[in-house]
């Protein structure tokens, strides 16, 4: 069974109603990022801080899986499938993907503020302003904050070398070093990019088709496409433009 790497940002849920956070009309446009996700504003402005991923939790569970989530799901019955995300919802696993690496954290989790490891499910929509983990510490959000080190990369790394296919959804590949994934894949792995808008692929060498759509619609129609090949074990028409 292929392995297929699927590498996903913040356009595979904003088909589901989620703000990204660098388009104009995103998220950071409505916050200033040191007030809420640098690891320094936990100390002088807590309550802003979890008030900022309470508000983002309560989107999450209002939101719905699209059919780009749908679709990487449905992949599992055909190839073995490992997603490597960007987002911090749970739409993935609402979706049903098993297999599910958050670079960059989960709403679905908090963590003590003294021990990074310490890391305990939460099931709510509300964090406390003093919630405290079982070491005595103030809880945090399980975010990995822009300065801070992002501890899923080496793994993230390692999946992308093991790829068969790479396919790389709703990202701009400009956020570091979550972006590098696609120069991790062997040079002769195909790379598929499901995108509206102009991700940074100048550097990448392998085979590559960029599809300019929004993940619901792109996503589907690429599944479809490998999903046949690999019933009629055509490998060639794995390769992207021998569809």
């Amino acid at each position: 069974m292929k392995k297929l790497v699927v590498f996903t940002g913040a356009g595979v849920s904003a088909d589901s109603g989620l703000a990204t956070f660098r388009d104009s009309d995103g998220t950071w446009g409505n916050y200033r990022i040191e007030e809420v996700c640098i690891p320094e504003a936990l100390d002088f402005n807590r309550r802003g801080v979890i008030r900022f991923y309470n508000e983002r939790r309560a989107e999450m569970l209002k939101a719905e899986p699209n059919a780009a989530h749908r679709a990487i799901a449905g992949l599992e019955r055909d190839f073995d499938v490992r997603v490597i995300t960007q987002n911090v919802d749970n739409l993935h696993e609402r979706a049903g993907s098993t297999h599910i690496l958050h670079l960059h954290g989960e709403l679905t989790k908090l963590r003590s503020t003294d021990d990074p490891s310490l890391i305990l499910p939460f099931d709510g929509v509300e964090q406390g302003f003093d919630d405290r983990a079982p070491d005595g510490s103030l809880l945090r959000p399980h975010i990995v904050f822009f300065g801070e080190p992002v501890p899923e990369f080496d793994r993230a790394a390692e999946l992308a070398a093991g790829a068969d296919i790479l396919m790389v959804v709703g990202t701009s590949l400009a956020v570091y070093p979550a972006a590098s994934l696609v120069r991790c894949v062997r040079p002769d792995i195909p790379v598929y990019v499901v995108d509206p808008g102009r991700p940074a692929i100048r550097g990448v060498r392998n085979p590559l088709e960029v599809i300019r759509k929004r993940a619901a619609e792109g996503v589907p129609e690429l599944a479809d496409r490998l999903r046949a090949a690999c019933a009629e074990g055509r490998s060639e028409s794995l390769l992207p433009g021998k569809a």
